[in-house]
């Protein structure tokens, strides 16, 4: 995991960002992004840093702007990036265990054939985010807001997507089995051969739904097309 060291600036309680050192190792800047003083040249290793190696282990660099990588088989273990915008990100058949991405908004960017486990995406927004094909499970995404992007083909066992809102999104031949999506919006979203009789949208009723159609009257329910589709 990575180090949990605090900004040296007076007062702040923000983690230190990661930065690389002279050997090409991965070590503490003793700043946050919002006081390291050259956030470029951190910014321009860590990104460097990422292309040159696939295991990143360790990395903590919250609050940073990531866009235009290839990221494509990479493998992330550990890694802090909270508060992090990404962009136009092409990361096909990457790993990801134990990551924290809350808070962070990812737009235009492919994780096709990911397997991504016991990572965090509270709170993210995802804009045109194609995540086909993938094992997406013990996920938390609760809070999530995503708008026309794509998780079909997928896994997402034992996932959360609790107080979610999911616009103009695909679903489609996807695993729900224990998949949380207390009191979310859903709207437009397609779960077309996905089994939907496993997934649980009611905490009142305890116990597995028989149909997202079935939701409680305060929760939205999906429209006429979607409910023959299902």
């Amino acid at each position: 995991m990575y180090e949990f060291n605090r900004c040296r600036c007076s007062g702040c309680n923000k983690n230190a960002m990661s930065t690389i050192d002279e050997n090409d190792n991965i070590v503490s800047s003793g700043w946050c992004v919002d006081h390291v003083p050259d956030i470029e040249d951190i910014a321009s290793k860590i990104c460097s840093y990422m292309m040159r190696h696939d295991t990143i282990i360790g990395l903590n660099c919250p609050g940073l702007t990531i866009k235009d990588l290839n990221l494509n088989n990479k493998r992330f273990y550990g890694c802090n990036f909270q508060n992090c915008s990404f962009q136009n990100i092409h990361a096909d058949g990457i790993r990801m265990r134990m990551g924290i991405y809350d808070g962070c908004t990812f737009t235009d960017c492919n994780f096709i054939n990911s397997n991504i486990q016991f990572t965090s995406f509270a709170g993210s927004k995802l804009v045109h985010v194609i995540l086909t094909g993938s094992d997406l499970v013990h996920i938390n995404c609760n809070g999530v807001t995503v708008y026309q992007s794509s998780f079909d083909d997928s896994d997402l066992y034992n996932s959360r997507f609790i107080k979610s809102v999911l616009m103009n999104t695909s679903m489609r031949n996807c695993n729900l089995k224990k998949t949380v999506f207390y009191n979310s919006v859903r709207e437009h979203v397609s779960f077309k051969l996905s089994n939907t009789r496993e997934a649980l949208v009611d905490r009142n009723r305890g116990g597995l739904m028989g149909d997202f159609e079935a939701s409680a009257p305060d929760e939205d329910i999906l429209n006429s097309e979607e409910r023959q589709q299902i």
